[in-house]
């Protein structure tokens, strides 16, 4: 058997592996395989276009042994540029917002590199942004280049040389929709070049976050995201939008989510770029559902650059992007609720009865708000017409007493609002949390319980006492 090495570790980039997203896609009949981009030695896609950068700027003679390469970037470019630059003996200075990874900031030293970080919240044109900070060292350090991956044609090119024919090849052509998010652009449009001249019936998806200027419209205005690696607050040349026949808009929490999704249920581990592109596919996957289709979706890094935030459980509670709750349902609480106390599930009040009945039952089942029901009270033709709480119903009885012995309707207040049983406690706190008094729990449209913010903290305070004990 001929033995195989490699000349040095930048002959390994590329020639990535299509992986099919047998769980994440079990339930539509479309064919979602991915390009696992994580295996270039660096970690990234932008392995692929770091190396052709360089290259095609020695070619064009931009520079010469020694010289200093100066880049702004999210992180993956720079690690691909600094594994060249590695090799080549090029020193490297990436300049980054500081919304990036301590992960990533921590790899590029450890190759070597130099690291720049400028604040992420002020516009493209600021002198602190990390585009005009690149630029003013490309221009005071002698011998410099800027590589500019936003407006250099090697960005697409790569893809078109390397991407772009490997994914045709490793579908024999029956490839029907490509998927990936939008940053520089370089990734869509060089693959999508390749594709489109093969079939031009092959659909080109861009994943693009909330706040990002492509799919922003005619009245853009710029939103801080976090999600890493795509997006952009201008239009670099190195993408062309004709070649995208539909862009999805996508939220850190989805991508984010999605992401340690792809990690635990397809046992690949992403960034959350990964996640906004798989988002968009499987939107997209389940709309078709074809098993004629075949989708491939890039996923363009490793996540062991996030390890400090999407894997990290404290930080994504603390941005809000996971439940505090989340093993948990609304019918737990409903059921716990039933069973520590003298309460039916579900108590309330016909919209005919008197307002003396409603005092009556408030009084002897110890509660203080009643939903008010139209209907036989346990079928599918009862619904919830208003309720009957003690704040307001003392001030309305306080003015008039005679409103005692009134149908309740004439004393209710707005309806409660509703939850599903099987809908997850976190929904529940966030109705509460917005001042709803109470909410009633609903199987379909049957109501079946009713909680209040007490039951909540009753039921987290027991649910810390059960883990305290099997500590």
């Amino acid at each position: 058997m001929p033995a195989e090495i490699l000349d040095t570790i930048l002959d390994a980039v590329g020639n990535t592996p299509l992986v099919r997203m047998s769980h994440l896609a079990a339930d539509t009949r479309t064919q979602v395989v991915a390009k696992v981009e994580l295996l270039n030695p660096g970690g990234s896609v932008k392995d692929r276009i770091g190396l052709a950068m360089l290259e095609a700027a020695e070619a064009a003679g931009l520079v010469r042994p020694g010289a200093t390469i100066v880049e702004p970037t999210s992180g993956n470019t720079g690690t691909g540029l600094a594994i060249a630059a590695a090799l080549k003996g090029y020193r490297l200075v990436c300049v980054m917002p500081d919304k990036m990874s301590t992960e990533k900031i921590a790899l590029l030293r450890a190759y070597g590199a130099e690291v720049v970080v400028c604040p992420t919240a002020v516009a493209r044109e600021s002198p602190q942004s990390y585009y005009s900070v690149a630029d003013r060292l490309a221009r005071e350090i002698p011998g410099a280049f800027q590589p500019n991956q936003y407006f250099n044609p090697a960005n697409p090119a790569a893809h078109a040389a390397t991407t772009g024919p490997e994914i045709w090849q490793q579908t024999g052509g029956r490839i029907t929709h490509f998927v990936a998010g939008l940053g520089t652009g370089g990734t869509v449009t060089g693959v999508g070049r390749v594709l489109k001249a093969k079939n031009p019936a092959i659909q080109v998806v861009g994943a693009d976050p909330v706040g990002s200027i492509y799919s922003a419209g005619d009245h853009f205005t710029p939103k801080i995201y976090k999600v890493e690696g795509i997006g952009e607050d201008f239009f670099p040349s190195t993408i062309d939008l004709s070649l995208v026949d539909r862009i999805e808009v996508v939220d850190d929490k989805e991508s984010f989510l999605m992401a340690r999704r792809i990690t635990r249920e397809e046992g690949i581990l992403v960034g959350g770029s990964s996640g906004s592109a798989m988002v968009a596919a499987m939107r997209v996957a389940h709309e078709l559902d074809d098993p004629r289709a075949l989708m491939v979706v890039l996923l363009p890094d490793t996540g062991r650059n996030y390890l400090s935030k999407i894997y990290n459980e404290e930080w994504m509670r603390s941005n809000g992007f996971l439940e505090q709750f989340p093993m948990h349902s609304v019918g737990e609480v409903v059921s716990q609720r039933a069973t520590q106390s003298r309460l039916p599930p579900f108590v309330g009040v016909q919209a005919r009865d008197t307002v003396r009945a409603a005092i009556d039952a408030m009084q002897h089942y110890g509660i203080s708000q009643l939903p008010v029901l139209e209907g036989a009270g346990d079928g599918a033709d009862t619904r919830m017409v208003g309720s009957i709480q003690e704040r307001t119903l003392l001030d309305r009885i306080y003015r008039d007493p005679t409103l005692v012995d009134s149908a309740v309707g004439a004393a209710m207040d707005p309806p409660f609002p509703t939850i599903q049983r099987n809908a997850d406690m976190d929904d529940a706190f966030d109705a509460l949390l917005g001042g709803a008094p109470a909410i009633v729990v609903v199987d379909r449209d049957h109501p079946v319980g009713m909680i209040t913010k007490l039951d909540l903290l009753e039921f987290v305070a027991q649910e810390s006492r059960h883990r305290h004990s099997h500590r």
